[in-house]
């Protein structure tokens, strides 16, 4: 008798649950008859007395209305009505929140039986808040996913509380960009749906290379030419030492200088993460490279290690003439007066940048699931994605809307947007080189010594590697240099 019992109370609730859902969601519209109670009765496996008790359920929360010799209706939304209530995490440093509340006003214009809750947490310990959120039962029901935040949930070994949900036909031939999917695929199962992404690119100011005669737009070939367009760019010591302005301004950021490593083919760990491979020569290359700009050729400042975004600052005061940058800090240039313009990366032994996104991830424990798809699915639609590219630098995932040249605003957006089409082909995630966000940190803290002017990037790589070996238990193993 219980398990008979048990069983009907299941399909009872999963009916409940099931109407309530494509109300709230707006499968089921404000003036729509549902199934006959009849049809219901089938459907479910229960009498039609246990039917009309459950929809006397929603009568009482204002979702339907019984219509004599009809039926049952939804229910236009009662001002006294409470919504059902949907959290939204989102990381407070985001450049795109003004959009996302857009977004928000738009969905739930769309859906009168919800209310969006955006919740903003500091990017500090983002990821740990959000899991220690779901177990303490306070979770978001749906949160925004970096690709950096994609690396600590792997590494967190929680990926379990996620459903992985993405739009089906997000996923159709031609809808997106494939490559952005690599960012949240892990094993084979997204962790996220994309939302948005940015390669990483040069942006150059227009009028300092008028100054020096650099006519644009410009296309630098390899780290040959780049050193040339830098150095007609950097002004000569004044008679205390002083340089003005730089051609370009080095960053330390760990989503900016292994762009150098991956043109130059080089690699961290090994594709099994035996072993590290930080000493190979290719990456004393790629390193030597780097700290010449600074050391030796003297056409960026030596302090770029001091702050992950210092080279943009120096750019927006027009003291540096290029700096890698993101769509994503574009959006930072609209309230500059600068000149500015975005070019591809120069190639190194082969064309390669580093690829960043923005993904929807919902949480599996979320008893709003079905609602949080249909967020998803909404910001993942053209006309949030619109929103996204009329309101900002960042790129759409929705490629109708990313390609659609008519939306570009020249207040907001630079004369040759579309470069990033030219070099995504060439975008890789950071997880490339096989490292998970913990050791991405340590190599961040252990290449200071290098950046500061204290170590040749020989030392440096086979400091790190042998650190790097130890951890992975190969203490006597050796380092590349021997190979």
């Amino acid at each position: 008798m219980l398990r008979r019992r048990n069983e009907f109370h299941e399909r009872y609730e999963r009916f409940v649950q099931e109407l309530r859902n494509e109300i709230v969601s707006g499968f089921l519209q404000p003036g729509e008859f549902i199934l006959p109670e009849n049809t219901l009765s089938q459907k479910y496996e229960m009498s039609r007395v246990s039917i009309r008790k459950a929809l006397d359920e929603l009568v009482s929360e204002g979702l339907i209305e019984k219509i004599a010799g009809k039926g049952n209706r939804v229910k236009e939304p009662d001002e006294d009505r409470t919504p059902v209530v949907l959290k939204l995490a989102w990381f407070s440093s985001s450049y795109e929140i003004p959009i996302i509340e857009k977004m928000i006003e738009a969905f739930e214009r769309k859906h009168p039986f919800v209310q969006v809750e955006m919740v903003l947490y500091a990017e500090d310990f983002y990821t740990e808040t959000i899991i220690r959120s779901i177990d303490d039962g306070q979770g978001p029901d749906l949160f925004i996913m970096s690709d950096q935040h994609f690396r600590e949930w792997t590494e967190s070994g929680r990926t379990n509380l996620l459903t992985g949900y993405v739009p089906p036909r997000l996923m159709e031939e031609g809808v997106s960009y494939p490559r952005v999917f690599d960012l949240f695929n892990h094993e084979g199962s997204m962790l996220a749906a994309p939302i948005v992404f940015s390669p990483v690119v040069i942006c150059y100011n227009r009028s300092i290379f008028r100054q020096h005669g650099l006519s644009y737009p410009i296309s630098l070939g390899d780290w040959k030419e780049l050193l040339a367009a830098a150095k007609a760019c950097t002004s000569a010591p004044d008679e205390d030492g002083m340089t003005d302005h730089y051609g370009f301004c080095f960053s330390s950021s760990p989503n900016r200088w292994p762009v150098f490593l991956l043109q130059n083919d080089g690699s961290i760990m090994a594709a099994d993460r035996s072993r590290s491979t930080m000493a190979d020569q290719r990456n004393i290359e790629a390193l030597e490279f780097c700290v010449s700009l600074m050391y030796k050729e003297h056409v960026s400042p030596i302090f770029s290690h001091g702050s992950s975004h210092l080279a943009e600052s120096l750019f927006m005061k027009e003291r540096v003439a290029m700096i890698m940058s993101t769509y994503y800090f574009m959006n930072e240039f609209r309230d500059h007066s600068i000149d500015w313009d975005v070019m591809t990366l120069p190639k190194g032994t082969k064309p390669a940048t580093i690829l960043l996104g923005g993904g929807l991830s919902i949480n599996a424990a979320s008893s709003h699931r079905s609602i949080a798809e249909k967020l998803v699915d909404f910001m993942t639609g053209e006309e949030a994605q619109t929103l996204l590219k009329k309101h900002g630098c960042t790129i759409p995932v929705l490629r109708s809307v990313a390609e659609d040249d008519s939306l570009l605003n020249p207040d907001i957006h630079p004369q040759h947007y579309n470069r990033y089409l030219e070099v995504l082909p060439h975008a890789y995630p950071l997880h490339v080189l096989n490292m998970n966000q913990s050791e991405i940190l340590t190599l961040l803290d252990e290449l200071n010594l290098l950046w500061a002017g204290m170590e040749t990037p020989t030392d440096t790589c086979t400091r790190i590697e042998q650190l790097f070996n130890s951890r992975l238990g190969l203490a006597g193993a050796g380092t590349g240099m021997e190979k």
